[in-house]
């Protein structure tokens, strides 16, 4: 999701500053699942995010999207563990739409794994953002072609196996880019399935008899 809900805090030229509640865009989406890691071979995930609803908190550098493909790689090599994400986003500030291309790449590494019982880990990340509606740097100066690129660094520590706490930052490292960003969440992986597996009927008891019928 590129808007987070957020609290804005304004300071107008004359008078006292406030506050304003400002949601965040609603986004479903599905994912399949091509090709399942084995040994060198990694993961690769395709997936499809449609917008359902338009929030008011501010953008992002990268921008919001109506729709979006995306195709997902991952793997293991050693004891470091990457993620790879190829984007194909659609843009619009009516009438136009334009199409945006992104990358990113990040590496995952335990802290402290036996102290800490592989609780702790740090990722960094390397990202890159076509921004096709972006016509201006940070400073105003006018800028034709725009591209978002930032490296991320985040901490991340399990709680439970199901419960992740993490925090970080992320730098942009050009003059369209936002400079820097704070984050913190979590993610929490639901324990039993929402639906029940489905067992196939049980075999009789005894040996199978084959009936021949004319």
């Amino acid at each position: 999701m590129n808007k987070a809900s957020c609290r804005r805090t304004t300071r107008p030229t004359a008078g006292p500053a406030y506050s304003t509640r400002d949601p965040g865009d609603l986004q479903l989406g599905v994912q399949a699942l091509l090709i399942k890691e084995a040994g060198l071979v990694p993961t690769l995930p395709v997936g499809y995010v449609h917008r359902v609803r338009t929030g008011t908190a501010p953008d992002l550098d990268i921008g919001s999207f109506n729709q979006s493909a995306l195709v997902l790689i991952s793997g293991d090599v050693g004891e470091f563990h990457y993620d790879s994400n190829f984007v194909l986003n659609e843009q619009t500030a009516d009438p136009v739409r334009r199409a945006q291309y992104g990358q990113t790449l990040s590496v995952t590494h335990d802290l402290f794994s036996e102290a800490l019982h592989d609780r702790l880990e740090i990722t960094g990340e390397l990202w890159h953002f076509t921004q096709p509606l972006v016509t201006t740097t940070i400073h105003g100066s006018p800028n034709q072609r725009s591209n978002a690129v930032g490296t991320l660094w985040t901490l991340g520590y399990a709680v439970r196996p199901n419960l992740i706490l993490d925090v970080g930052f992320d730098h942009g490292l050009t003059s369209t880019s936002t400079a820097w960003q704070t984050f913190g969440g979590f993610t929490y992986l639901i324990p039993h399935r929402l639906w029940p597996h489905r067992t196939p009927p049980a075999l009789p008891a005894g040996p199978l008899k084959h009936v021949h019928r004319r």
